[in-house]
């Protein structure tokens, strides 16, 4: 078989683990040829095409990003988009395709197989927010760039007394900053599931000095304020309609500096969170789930997404995972939530 192989939507620690996996098995156990198609689904919709081999592959499992490259392109919003990929594919004799991606790359794959296209999903997200597996890889090499920091700025915030808050990735869901607030001890944690009390934050914040100790607020970019709105970068939308969120840190510290008297300041983690090396974690995950989508694919299963059920690798419907995300459920939230203060 002749296998295409793409890395969609933002980079990931944790890609190039998959596209080992997916080659070297591919290769050497099944005996297929492996194509690459660069940046995302741009590659099929223009024909950017790297052939994937042995020794393409030998060195870059501890190397973050994605040698393949990526974008957020949407075949779907490209003219004629989707009658070029199919019309790439058949000239480069493609037999099935691995898509490896978060909610939107994948929508575009359930699509596609809905078109006939041979497809198979891997779940990519630092958000950890895809339905159907119980984590992503991606996710833990975040949440530990997020506790590090926040470890770091403990000592600085002591050393001044001032509060800090931390933003950090979450769209939707707040996986990273209730894991990440969890393990660097933070007072208070903001997610976007639960919209937050602005008055309640500064009680928190004031309750902290008064112990002597300097405050450590998480927030998630999307975390909004009761009664308000997510707060924009840019009012510009992707491929996929998504807004780019961004400020609800510096407004937050802004707001209790106004309320409590107290000095505060903001760090916004941004892009950090997905880059480096990843984690033993997300290298062993993303590993498996190389392996597993390349015998999915010789089984020809097509329109299945591998995951993580418990410590096993299992195949699910592409339309369970991206029919809804996974938030963070009030239970959850509310385990923290004692921890405040």
């Amino acid at each position: 078989m002749r296998v295409g192989v793409l890395t969609g939507g933002g980079d990931c620690p944790g890609l190039n683990a998959v596209l080992r996996a997916v080659t070297r098995k591919g290769i050497s156990v099944h005996q297929h040829e492996i194509i690459g198609f660069r940046n995302g689904w741009l590659g099929p919709v223009e024909d950017l095409t790297t052939p994937l081999t042995l020794d393409s592959v030998e060195d870059i499992l501890n190397r973050g990003g994605t040698i393949l490259g990526s974008s957020r392109t949407n075949p779907y919003k490209v003219e004629d988009g989707v009658g070029r990929l199919k019309a790439v594919l058949q000239r480069h004799r493609i037999d099935a395709l691995i898509a490896i991606g978060g909610e939107d790359t994948l929508g575009v794959a359930e699509q596609l197989f809905a078109e006939g296209v041979p497809v198979v999903g891997v779940p990519k997200t630092i958000d950890n927010d895809l339905d159907a597996t119980d984590y992503t890889f991606g996710f833990d090499t975040a949440v530990h760039i997020a506790t590090e920091a926040i470890d770091r700025l403990r000592t600085t915030a002591e050393s001044h007394h001032r509060a800090l808050v931390v933003e950090v990735m979450g769209r939707h869901a707040g996986w990273i900053a209730l894991h990440s607030g969890l393990a660097g001890g933070a007072n208070v944690i903001l997610v976007p599931e639960q919209p937050f009390s602005v008055e309640k934050v500064c009680d928190w914040v004031e309750r902290r000095f008064q112990r002597q100790y300097a405050p450590i607020i998480v927030v998630a970019e999307g975390a909004v304020p009761e009664g308000g709105e997510a707060i924009l970068a840019t009012g510009e939308r992707d491929a996929f309609g998504h807004v780019r969120l961004g400020g609800v840190g510096n407004w937050l510290a802004d707001e209790i500096s106004r309320r409590t008297g107290k000095e505060s300041r903001a760090v916004v983690l941004g892009h950090v969170q997905r880059g480096g090396t990843p984690t033993a974690y997300d290298r062993v995950l993303a590993t498996r789930f190389g392996l597993h989508a390349i015998d999915a694919v010789t089984d020809g299963d097509f329109g299945t997404m591998v995951a993580l059920r418990g410590t096993e690798i299992v195949r699910v419907p592409l339309r369970d995972a991206t029919a809804s995300l996974k938030t963070v459920p009030v239970e959850r939230y509310a385990e923290a939530e004692v921890l405040f203060g």
